[in-house]
């Protein structure tokens, strides 16, 4: 079983300050940099990735938990990056990781303010999207048709839409991940599992194409690696490791509320954004009882901060496009929470943000760093696949085919460690898949099924495993990024002693 943790880290610095031969350094331990990890592990390639925070510290835990098949990209004429987005949804949700995503119905309420013209450009949108879908060649049994529906089943699936004048509802279906940080973090002990060594903490300085200067954090010793490749997947900090690159990152920014205020609907509501044919914000049901309502698309000019914070002014545009469709207005009284992200993505010169393109690019610095950059979270495979083979074509790196087209991650129904999770927590499987077994029957924490806190759904078990199994050194890691209790701060606050108590216990 795959393992990262405080001690298989100090054991890998040790071999690197031994002059371990390395064939790839992947700078960036977000989606985009564990999957190049695992792309370049799989080939048989000798990896390292480094991380200067946690797994996921970066965008890759602010999106919206959508694998999106393109429809938006489609709308403003990216054919190529639609299709692409469907391609790499099927592959996610049919082979590497199905046990991490479902299908999510997203509705569209038929009111009197959505008036005919737009009405049919929202049924083209949806047909168009069901043959994106039919061309990645996922199936109707894995992702439904497009339909509408009538009044009665609208409102069942999303409870709090406003009845007055409904006719109905278009609905379509996407993928949602049960959490976005949690696919990075499987998808680092998938490369661990593949021989990576996967350091989180460990900060790399003066980049070139052949080698970085390491520095442990924690303990401040530095060694220079020598590799023969170099991949930049630093996200919206690429900047910073290549100076060649030149990024315009746009900030998107969600809501977070309890599912009650919204009467713990079944469908994502779907609301157009007034005069745009191709944007919308969605109210998007999620795991541990809430409904995120997002997102935003702004320009982020300045410093990169670690944590984004929305403005006064994304915060009204949200609730006052998502109240105009909600028999109960939400008030900001009601968000539990808030969290913004910010894209990275190619500076093209002037225009809106929100009609920069998603496609992404993978190029090579005067240094001979490999940078990937732009795409987003359903990509992450193929950006990943693109930036190993340029690495591989540039340095003449020996090394195997592409794998990752087939290759399951861990928990996921096609890999060798996955048991049977029956009598488990369903919420536990819903974040473990075939792997919950294991985070059971490792556990050493008294009472392992317990919630961590009274009302939360999230087991001592899970809070132990994070820190001997998925890498997370404390308790901050914990809530912010395995459990994603951080999203809520007085969750986050009810559950912080029995999380401190769990990694204070693990590291005696």
């Amino acid at each position: 079983m795959t393992v990262l943790n405080r001690q298989t880290r100090a054991r890998a610095l040790e071999e690197l300050g031994e002059g371990a031969d390395v064939d790839v350094l992947v700078i960036g331990g977000g989606v985009t940099g564990t999957g190049a990890a695992l792309d370049a592990a799989s080939r048989g390639l000798r990896t390292v990735l480094v991380e200067a925070h946690d797994l996921a510290f970066g965008t890759s835990r602010w999106s919206s938990k959508l694998v999106h098949g393109g429809l938006r990209y489609l709308a403003s004429g990216q054919v190529g990056v639609a299709h692409e987005s469907a391609v790499e949804r099927g592959i996610l949700m049919t082979r590497t990781a199905p046990h991490l995503i479902r299908p999510l119905p997203q509705l569209v309420p038929l009111v009197p303010s959505i008036r005919r013209a737009q009405r049919l450009i929202i049924r083209t949108g949806f047909l168009a999207g069901d043959a994106l879908r039919v061309g990645a060649r996922t199936s109707a049994s894995r992702l439904p048709p497009a339909r509408r529906i009538g009044p009665a089943e609208a409102l069942a699936l999303t409870p709090h839409v406003r009845p007055d004048g409904l006719d109905g509802a278009f609905v379509a279906h996407d993928g949602q991940l049960i959490d976005d940080a949690r696919l990075v973090v499987t998808i680092a002990r998938t490369a661990a599992e593949h021989g990576a060594k996967v350091l989180t903490r460990v900060r790399a300085d003066d980049v070139t194409g052949t080698s970085a200067r390491l520095t442990d954090t924690l303990t401040g010793e530095t060694l220079t690696l020598r590799a023969n490749a170099v991949i930049n997947a630093a996200g919206v900090w690429s900047g910073e490791v290549d100076a060649s690159i030149r990024l315009r990152p746009s900030r998107g920014t969600h809501l977070v509320f309890d599912a009650a205020a919204f009467g713990h609907p079944r469908a994502a509501l779907t609301v157009p954004i007034p005069g745009s044919a191709s944007r919308f914000v969605f109210a998007l049901p999620q795991q541990l009882g809430r409904v995120v309502v997002g997102l935003t698309d702004v320009d982020a000019p300045g410093p990169i901060p670690d944590v984004p914070v929305a403005d006064e002014d994304e915060v009204t545009f949200l609730l006052d496009t998502v109240n105009a469709y909600l028999r109960t207005p939400v008030t900001r009284d009601d968000v539990r929470g808030s969290y913004s992200g910010l894209r990275p993505l190619i500076d093209s010169g002037g225009g809106s943000t929100a009609d920069l393109s998603r496609r992404h690019a993978v190029r090579e610095s005067p240094s001979g760093v490999v940078t990937v950059v732009g795409g987003k979270l359903t990509t992450y495979r193929r950006m990943a696949q693109d930036a190993v083979d340029t690495a591989v074509r540039l340095r003449g790196l020996s090394a195997l085919p592409c794998r990752t087209t087939t290759l399951p991650l861990v928990g996921a129904p096609g890999h060798a460690d996955s048991l049977p999770p029956g009598g488990l927590p369903a919420s536990l499987v819903a974040r473990y898949g075939g792997a919950a077994r294991a985070v059971v029957d490792t556990a050493t924490v008294p009472r392992p099924l317990d919630p961590v806190a009274d009302g939360i759904d999230v087991t001592r078990a899970e809070v132990e495993f994070a820190v001997s199994h998925e890498g997370a050194l404390d308790t901050v890691d914990i809530l912010e990024r395995r459990t994603r209790l951080g999203l809520v701060p007085a969750d986050a606050e009810r559950a912080a002693a029995a999380v401190t108590e769990i990694v204070a216990a693990h590291h005696l």
